[in-house]
């Protein structure tokens, strides 16, 4: 069985968009692409419904090229339970109240038993000094969170032949 990732809507939106004069962005947007075509078939890719609508907003075009990603993975739906998660992150302060989206892809991902959230929100997600509380919020209501990564931490290292 393959390792399963949550996608979150950075993922995509940066796999998909015009490359970035920000050297930074730009970057994100090439290890994105090299992720994707190298290893992305090693993992089982997820989704959620809430994914769906992030992709489905902006321009015209950039919606149609979202969504064509989109519509390859496996969506999860956004369950009761994956709401009270967020919640509970929320009112814990593991994540800010103003990422409410955030704190409900973790929600997803996790009432589901996803292996890996990957994202490059690394204000409210990928963040090493939010991950211990974000982990311990998960795990004082029974559940096991998925390790938050950026698609560059989920790149196989070649072996070096010399």
């Amino acid at each position: 069985m393959k390792p399963t990732v949550y996608v979150e809507t950075t993922v995509i939106s940066y796999l998909t968009s015009r490359p970035s004069r920000d050297v930074v962005v730009a970057g994100h947007q090439q290890v994105t692409r090299e992720w994707w075509e190298s290893t992305s078939d090693k993992f089982e890719l997820l989704i959620s419904e809430l994914v769906v609508r992030e992709v489905s907003q902006g321009d015209a075009s950039a919606i149609r090229e979202r969504l064509a990603v989109a519509e390859a993975l496996i969506v999860l739906e956004v369950t009761i339970a994956a709401r009270e998660l967020a919640r509970q992150l929320l009112a814990d302060a593991a994540i800010p109240q103003q990422a409410a989206a955030d704190a409900l892809h973790l929600g997803v991902a996790t009432v589901n038993g996803v292996n890996f959230l990957a994202t490059w929100n690394c204000r409210h997600l990928a963040n090493a000094t939010m991950r211990g509380r974000i982990e311990d919020v998960c795990r004082s209501v029974g559940y096991e969170p998925p390790l938050i990564c950026t698609p560059e931490e989920l790149l196989e290292v070649e072996a070096d032949e010399g």
